[in-house]
C-alpha cells in the first residue's frame, strides 16, 4: 500500500465521525491490525460488515480496503490456497473498476492474488503470477514496490529460474536504494529462499543477516518467520545447534499455517539430532497441518507435509503411517498443475517403508489388549499400539475399539471408519451392535467428514440411535434446526440424556432459551444431570427470564438466593464481562453480578458502542480465566466472564470530559458528586496522558473519560453538575459534546479545547 492510502484512511475516519457513523469509523482503523495480529473471528466479520456499508454508503476506495485485508488475512498468515482464489480474482477485477484503480491500495490485489495461487500450488501457477505481477506499472517510492517485487521473486524461484529470482532481488533493492528507500525484510526473505533454493546457503545465511534490520510489511510475523527461516537455512548448512536454538517452538508457529511448511523443512534435516525428538507427538501435529490444507486447498503444502511427515514416519519405525501418508501425497498429487518429481519422491517413500521392520510387540497377540489397557496412558506411544493392534483391528471387538478409537485420536478417523464400518454396516450386525461402538464409528465418521456413509449407516440403526446419530451429525454442521428436531426425536425414543443434552444446546442455537431450559430442568432431579448442565439451563433460563427455573438450578448446585420470587437482582460482587467492541476487538467492562448468570454494567462506554453502564447482560458462568493458586493473588482477581446476551438496556447515555488533572482534593469531591447521584464514572486516560499549559507550554498531567447518567437525567442537568462541581479548579474541564447539545458556552469548551491541546 502507498503511503497516500493512510492518510487517506484518517481522512475518511474524520469524514465518518462527521457524518455520524461513528460505529464504522473506530472499525476501520482496527481491520489491518485484525489481519495481522490473527484476530481472524473479528475480521471475518467486520470486514464483510465494512464492505456492505461502504458500497451502501457509495465509498468504492473504502470497500476495497475493507475486502483487501480480509483478503489478506486469509491468504496471509492462514495461507488459504484454492478456497481463496476466486475471491482474489473478484478483488482484481474490483481493482480495475474505474472509480477504484488510483486508489494507491490497488496493486496490492495483484499481489493478494499471487500469494493464494502460491498458497495453492507455486510452481503450478508460476506462470500466471508472473505475468500478472510484470503487468503492474509501481515505482520503487511506492510501499507497494517491495510487495511485488517479493511476489515475483518467489513465483520466479518456484518457476525453476532460481538465478533470476537472484537477480530480480538485487534489482529490486537497489532501485529502492536509489529512491532513497529501503527494502522491506519479506523481500529480503524472498532473496534467502532464492539463495537457498540456488544451493548457496552460505550466501543465504549472509543475506538474512543483512535482512535482520530491514523493516517488516508484517511486523507482528516478523520474528517467528525469521527464526523459521534461520532455522532452515542452518540446518542446511548442518550447524545443528544453532539452527535448534533459531527454531520457534511447535506452539508458537503452530498458530501460523504460513510458516509449517519451511518449519516441518527445517524438522526434517534436524530429527536426526539429539535436540530435537522425532515423537508421535509430531506426527499427530503435522498429520493436522496436512488436514488443514485439504480444507484450505493447499494442495502443494499438503504434498510436501505429507512426504516429509512420511519420511519422519520412517525414521520412527511406523510403516502403517508412512504407508497412509505415502497415499495422502499421491491422492493431492493429483491436485497439483505441475507436479515435477512428486512421483519420484513418493515412489522413494514406499521403497523405504518397505526396508523398515516395525517394533517387536510385547507379548502375544491375544494378549495385547490387556497390555494395551495396562500401558502408562502418559509415556505409551499410540503410533507403535496402533501397529501393534491392527491384525487384531477388525476381527476383535475389543481390539477394534481400541485401535480406530486410537487411530482417530492420531488424526486418521477414516483409516478407523473403514475398519469399524466393514466390521459393524457390512457384516451386517449393525442393528444389534453395542450403542458404544455405534457412537464411536459416528464420532469417527463425523470427523472423517463422511458424512453420506453415516446417514447410509443411520438408516438401519435402531430409533434412538438413529435419531442420535444423525442429531450428532447435524450439530457437527451446525445445521441447529435439524439438530433440535433429531434430538427431540432421539429423546421421545428413549435415547437418555446425551439426546436431551443435544436437543437442548441445538434449540438455544436457534434463539428459544424457553424451550432450551426446559429440556434440561426436566432432568434437574436424574442422577445423570451433572453440574455443566445446570449450569447451561441456569443461563438459557436467566435469558427467557424463567426466574423459578434459575432459583431451581441455583438450589441443585446449591448457591444461595435471598429472594424466592420474581427477578433475581442481588449483589454477589464483581466480575469482568467481556463483550464486543466495534472495531472487532473485545472489551472487559467491570460489573456487578447480580445473579447466577446476569451482572449490572458499571462501567460508562463511549457512544457507538451497543451497550453501557446500567445495562443488564446475561453470560455463560464458565470462567474465562482460572482462579489464581495463590491466596494473595485471588483478593484481588475479578473472575471474567463472557457476555451472552442483553437482557435489560439501561438506558444510559455517556458524556465525554477532557482537561488538566485537578488536585487530589478537587477530584476526590469530584468522585463524590458523582456517586451520590448515581451517575457512573470512568476514567480511561493514564498517568503518560499530559496536556498543555496554556501560557507556558509546559507539560501538565491530563484527565479524560466518561460520565454516564440514567435515562432521566437531562443533558441540561448534567451541564449544570459538571459546571458547578469543577468551576473552582485550577484549570478548566472541557465537555465540548455535551455543550454542543445543550447550546450552552460552546466557544469556551472550544477554546478550552484548543488552549490545552485536547
Amino acid at each position: 500500500m502507498d503511503v497516500d492510502i493512510w492518510a487517506w484512511v484518517g481522512d475518511t475516519q474524520r469524514q465518518l465521525h462527521e457524518d455520524g457513523h461513528t460505529g464504522l469509523a473506530m472499525a476501520i482503523g482496527d481491520v489491518p491490525a485484525q489481519a495481522l495480529e490473527g484476530r481472524y473471528s473479528q475480521l471475518d466479520v467486520l470486514a464483510p460488515a465494512i464492505a456492505q456499508q461502504a458500497e451502501n454508503l457509495e465509498l468504492p476506495w473504502l470497500e476495497f480496503y475493507a475486502r483487501y485485508w480480509h483478503l489478506i488475512g486469509r491468504v496471509g498468515d492462514r495461507a488459504q490456497g484454492a478456497v481463496a482464489i476466486a475471491d482474489a480474482e473478484t478483488l482484481v477485477e474490483f481493482a480495475g473498476r474505474e472509480d477504484v484503480r488510483e486508489c494507491p491500495a490497488a496493486p496490492g490485489a495483484v499481489a493478494a492474488l499471487a500469494i493464494a495461487q502460491a498458497n495453492t500450488d507455486g510452481p503450478g501457477y508460476a506462470a500466471e503470477r508472473l505475468a500478472a505481477l510484470a503487468a503492474v506499472e509501481v515505482e520503487p517510492d511506492s510501499l507497494a514496490f517491495s510487495a511485488i517485487a517479493e511476489q515475483y521473486v518467489a513465483a520466479l524461484v518456484d518457476a525453476g529460474r532460481v538465478e533470476e529470482a537472484i537477480t530480480h532481488a538485487e534489482s529490486a533493492v537497489a532501485r529502492l536504494g536509489d529512491a532513497g528507500r529501503e527494502a522491506s525484510w519479506e523481500l529480503g526473505a524472498a532473496s534467502v529462499r532464492a539463495l537457498l533454493a540456488a544451493g548457496r546457503a552460505e550466501d543465504a545465511l549472509t543475506a538474512l543477516d543483512a535482512a535482520t534490520g530491514f523493516k517488516p510489511d508484517d511486523p507482528v510475523a516478523k520474528a517467528h518467520r525469521e527464526g523459521v527461516l534461520r532455522a532452515l537455512v542452518l540446518a542446511t548448512l548442518d550447524r545443528v545447534p544453532e539452527s535448534v536454538d533459531a527454531l520457534p517452538d511447535l506452539d508458537v508457529v503452530g498458530e501460523h499455517p504460513r510458516d509449517w511448511v519451511e518449519w516441518a523443512h527445517a524438522i526434517r534435516k534436524l530429527a536426526g539430532s539429539a535436540q530435537i525428538t522425532n515423537s508421535w507427538q509430531l506426527g499427530r501435529v503435522l498429520k493436522q497441518w496436512i488436514d488443514y490444507f485439504a480444507m484450505m486447498g493447499g494442495y502443494r503444502p499438503r504434498v510436501e507435509l505429507a512426504l516429509i511427515a512420511g519420511d519422519l514416519a520412517v525414521a520412527r519405525q511406523g510403516v502403517w503411517q508412512a504407508r497412509l501418508l505415502a497415499d495422502i501425497a499421491e491422492s493431492a498429487a493429483g491436485e497439483l498443475k505441475s507436479p515435477g518429481d512428486v512421483a519420484e519422491r513418493i515412489a522413494a517413500l514406499r521403497a523405504a517403508v518397505d526396508g523398515v521392520t516395525p517394533q517387536k510387540a510385547p507379548g502375544p497377540q491375544d494378549e495385547l489388549v490387556g497390555y494395551f489397557d495396562a500401558a502408562d496412558g502418559f509415556n505409551a506411544d499410540p503410533e507403535i499400539w496402533v501397529g501393534w493392534l491392527a491384525p487384531l483391528s477388525g476381527r476383535n471387538l475389543e481390539a477394534t475399539r481400541r485401535h480406530t478409537t486410537t487411530l482417530g485420536f492420531l488424526g486418521y478417523p477414516a483409516k478407523g471408519a473403514d475398519i469399524y464400518w466393514t466390521m459393524l454396516v457390512e457384516s451386517g450386525d449393525v442393528e444389534t451392535a453395542d450403542p458404544q461402538d455405534v457412537s464411536y464409528l459416528t464420532g469417527l465418521l463425523i470427523e472423517a467428514r463422511q458424512d453420506e456413509r453415516l446417514e447410509q449407516m443411520a438408516e438401519r440403526l435402531p430409533a434412538a440411535q438413529r435419531h442420535l446419530a444423525l442429531g450428532r451429525l447435524h450439530r457437527a454442521r451446525e445445521r441447529w434446526e435439524q439438530a433440535a428436531a433429531e434430538g427431540e426425536a432421539a429423546v421421545a425414543a428413549g435415547a437418555g440424556i446425551e439426546a436431551r443434552r443435544l436437543w437442548s444446546a441445538a434449540v438455544q442455537q436457534t434463539g428459544d432459551n424457553t424451550k432450551g431450559a426446559g429440556i434440561l430442568r426436566d432432568l434437574l432431579d436424574s442422577e445423570e444431570i451433572e453440574p455443566e448442565d445446570v449450569w447451561r439451563m441456569i443461563t438459557m433460563a436467566t435469558a427467557a427470564e424463567d426466574w423459578d427455573t434459575v432459583r431451581a438450578g441455583a438450589a441443585k448446585i446449591g448457591m444461595p438466593l435471598q429472594s424466592t420470587e420474581g427477578p433475581v437482582e442481588e449483589e454477589m460482587g464483581l466480575v469482568r464481562i467481556i463483550l464486543p467492541a466495534p472495531d472487532g476487538s473485545q472489551r472487559a467492562v467491570i460489573s456487578l453480578r447480580t445473579g447466577p448468570a446476569t451482572a449490572r454494567l458499571a462501567i460508562p462506554q463511549p457512544p457507538g458502542m451497543e451497550y453501557n453502564a446500567g445495562d443488564l447482560v446475561v453470560f455463560d458462568p464458565q470462567l474465562l480465566e482460572p482462579l489464581p493458586e495463590k491466596a494473595e493473588d485471588q483478593e484481588g482477581f475479578i473472575p471474567p466472564f463472557a457476555a451472552v446476551s442483553m437482557l435489560r438496556p439501561g438506558g444510559y447515555t455517556s458524556w465525554f470530559f477532557d482537561g488538566a488533572a485537578p488536585s487530589e482534593a478537587d477530584w476526590t469531591e469530584f468522585n463524590e458528586v458523582m456517586a451520590e447521584r448515581g451517575w457512573p464514572m470512568w476514567v480511561y486516560s493514564d498517568e503518560n496522558y499530559t496536556v498543555t499549559h496554556p501560557t507556558s507550554g509546559e507539560r501538565l498531567p491530563g484527565v479524560f473519560g466518561w460520565v454516564a447518567v440514567p435515562p432521566d437525567v437531562t443533558p441540561v442537568e448534567v451541564d449544570a453538575l459538571l459546571d458547578d462541581a469543577t468551576e473552582r479548579w485550577v484549570h478548566p474541564l472541557a465537555w465540548l459534546d455535551l455543550a454542543k447539545t445543550v447550546d450552552v458556552e460552546v466557544e469556551r469548551h472550544e477554546r478550552i479545547t484548543k488552549e490545552y491541546g485536547l
